[in-house]
């Protein structure tokens, strides 16, 4: 992993229509050097990662087993049921890694072998409740309907990515440069919703409860290999 990765400047060019968006896409928040991604965690786990910064901080967080990070704000909100869900959604963490890791997992991605489901496989980091499974060790990318701010369908996907136990170790402790706990925003937008029927997307961004994302542009062997575009 010590090749040059390109800026997304450099990656400019390989956009083919800015104007579109792709059924395969990456969308996501993020700045000139890092990216925003997004996984719902019990309360335990949570409380200790945001004030450790350190998402394995917890003994409850489990090293061995794949966990599924989603850079897209609104297909988590529809995973965790803005944090309603269950206890083992029940705080959602806004978790920043910079540009050349997250490009890193996807250069080490398989797409699955399911590529019509429609749901996240489980989060078993995030279950400590849950049998351990076989190991996992392969990064793994899932296609899924992308979601509104309602939660409702759209007809383009939104990228998952499932880290596996060998590369666990790596990601919490090296390729994490912040955690913050975002659960409130989620749970304001619900309310927001539920309040105000009415209300427009750029009202929602306006109040801070809906993050503007944008194309996440990926090296070309890595838009072939997980049919991106």
């Amino acid at each position: 992993m010590t090749t040059h990765t390109p800026n997304q400047k450099e990656l400019a060019g390989d956009i083919r229509d800015e104007a579109s968006f792709k059924y395969h896409q990456i969308r996501a928040f993020y700045d000139e050097e890092t990216i925003t991604v997004y996984q719902a965690y019990n309360s335990e786990i949570a409380s200790v990662a945001v004030r450790e910064q350190k998402l394995h901080a917890s003994p409850q967080f489990r090293l061995t087993r794949m966990t599924w990070i989603k850079p897209s704000w609104c297909w988590m909100m529809y995973r965790a049921g803005y944090s309603y869900k269950d206890k083992n959604q029940a705080r959602i963490l806004a978790i920043k890694m910079k540009h050349e890791h997250f490009i890193a997992l996807l250069q080490n991605a398989a797409l699955t072998t399911e590529p019509g489901r429609e749901d996240t496989p489980g989060d078993d980091a995030a279950s400590p409740d849950k049998p351990a499974r076989e190991k996992p060790s392969v990064v793994r990318v899932q296609w899924d309907p992308e979601r509104t701010p309602r939660l409702d369908k759209l007809g383009y996907r939104s990228i998952q990515i499932g880290i596996p136990s060998s590369l666990a170790e790596t990601w919490t402790k090296e390729w994490i440069v912040g955690i913050e706990d975002v659960t409130e925003r989620a749970r304001a937008l619900e309310q927001e919703l539920r309040e105000n029927e009415g209300v427009a997307d750029d009202e929602l961004v306006r109040k801070g409860l809906l993050p503007l994302e944008r194309e996440f542009l990926v090296p070309v062997e890595v838009q072939q290999a997980l049919r991106v575009g």
